[in-house]
């Protein structure tokens, strides 16, 4: 098969992407200490332009993906948002908008379904005002956030609700499926946090107990049978509480491509941390990198395994697990997901479940997601911001 640009020769076995991620910017006005951006944020300042991530859309949908999500940090921060949705409207992308909520009122609603935008979901840090604040970093959060939700719903879009869960608010779970009843949601994500990025950072005062989690499923599950159909509900185990790993992104490089505001491809949001050299964007079009790149083929296939994934009858459904956690837990992005059973490092992921009680009042204190605690961590890895 040849490519269409560059004279690439492509191979079957690739197929193109199907979902697009466009992270528009790292800014956020909000400090969640889970949050899944990079900790090193403060070294990455630049942003695409407007008609950067036009031709970035342009040659995605050439290629065949077919939905496009708008992230952050916070994506309502870019005033070029509507020209972007109504650009990837014409180019026939399904398009979703990921926002905390904040940066937006009724018009901006109105305006954002005008050009076409398909899908909006907001997150929540709680069902109360006080922790929903104190997890935000902001004491107006919880109060925009509602009158978001009812906007979003009065507009006419699916009701869509995320609330990533973690110890401080896990044994709020009946609270928190009210209150999206409340707002008349369609689906609620409660996506237990996964422990990458800031999340990673403050693993010993987020990370719950396997009791709690217990309760949590229990307490989801009896909702769902008193509810029936009126609202569809999600609960996603965290990673370190299952013994095989999840099918990370269906795949490295198999169905997403997310692009980070400065234009690097990566086959996941979280992928940065990897000690791989990402496409640049700016510079080298999305068919090369998503086919051609060294990074994005880093983890294709199975070539790259070591035991026991290489002999493992499981590795086409989960393809090794996550490499991001395989690096973070035991320093080699090529080990299996540790998460594993059958991984040698599994008894560092039970061991920290195993430890997973209230955290010491000796802890450092929980590192907030903000540009002082990033450029902290840069001049701890010795790094120098851009």
């Amino acid at each position: 098969m040849q490519s269409r640009s560059g004279g690439l020769v492509l191979t079957e076995a690739i197929t193109p992407p199907m979902w697009l991620l466009a992270e528009l910017t790292y800014k956020c006005p909000l400090q969640c200490a889970y949050c899944a951006n990079p900790v090193d944020f403060a070294r990455h300042k630049d942003e695409l332009s407007t008609d950067q991530w036009i031709s970035i859309f342009q040659q995605a949908r050439e290629l065949g993906a077919a939905q496009l999500g708008f992230s952050g940090g916070e994506p309502l921060l870019r005033d070029d948002l509507e020209i972007l949705v109504e650009e990837a409207r014409k180019l026939g992308f399904y398009t979703n908008l990921i926002t905390s909520g904040i940066g937006m009122d009724e018009a901006r609603v109105e305006r954002l379904k005008a050009v076409g935008l398909d899908h909006i979901q907001i997150s929540f840090q709680a069902s109360s005002e006080e922790l929903n604040n104190r997890l935000a970093g902001s004491n107006k959060a919880f109060a925009q956030k509602i009158a978001m939700a009812k906007a979003v719903k009065a507009a006419g879009y699916p009701m869509v609700l995320n609330y990533v869960i973690h110890r401080h608010n896990i044994d709020y779970i009946e609270q928190i499926l009210e209150l999206s009843l409340e707002l008349q949601a369609d689906y609620v994500e409660l996506a237990n946090a996964q422990y990458h990025g800031w999340a990673y950072q403050n693993r010993s005062h987020l990370l719950p107990s396997r009791e709690q989690l217990l309760r949590a499923e229990e307490t989801t599950n009896r909702f769902r049978e008193k509810t029936g159909d009126k609202m569809k509900t999600f609960f996603i185990i965290p990673d370190y509480f299952e013994d095989r790993p999840k099918a990370c992104m269906n795949g490295w490089g198999s169905i997403f491509l997310t692009v980070s505001p400065d234009g690097k491809a990566l086959p996941c949001h979280n992928a940065r941390l990897l000690p791989l050299e990402f496409p640049d964007l700016t510079t080298t079009s999305v068919e090369s990198a998503w086919f051609g790149s060294d990074a994005f083929n880093a983890f294709r296939g199975d070539e790259w395994m070591k035991e026991p994934c290489r002999s493992c009858d499981e590795k086409q459904k989960d393809f090794g697990g996550c490499r991001c956690q395989a690096l973070l837990i035991t320093g080699d992005a090529r080990q299996t997901d540790p998460v594993c059973s059958k991984s040698p490092h599994h008894p560092k992921i039970t061991a920290l479940v195993s430890n997973s009680v209230e955290p010491d009042v000796d802890l450092e204190p929980m590192l907030f997601r903000n540009m002082k605690n990033s450029l902290k961590l840069v001049k701890v890895a010795g790094q120098e911001p851009q």
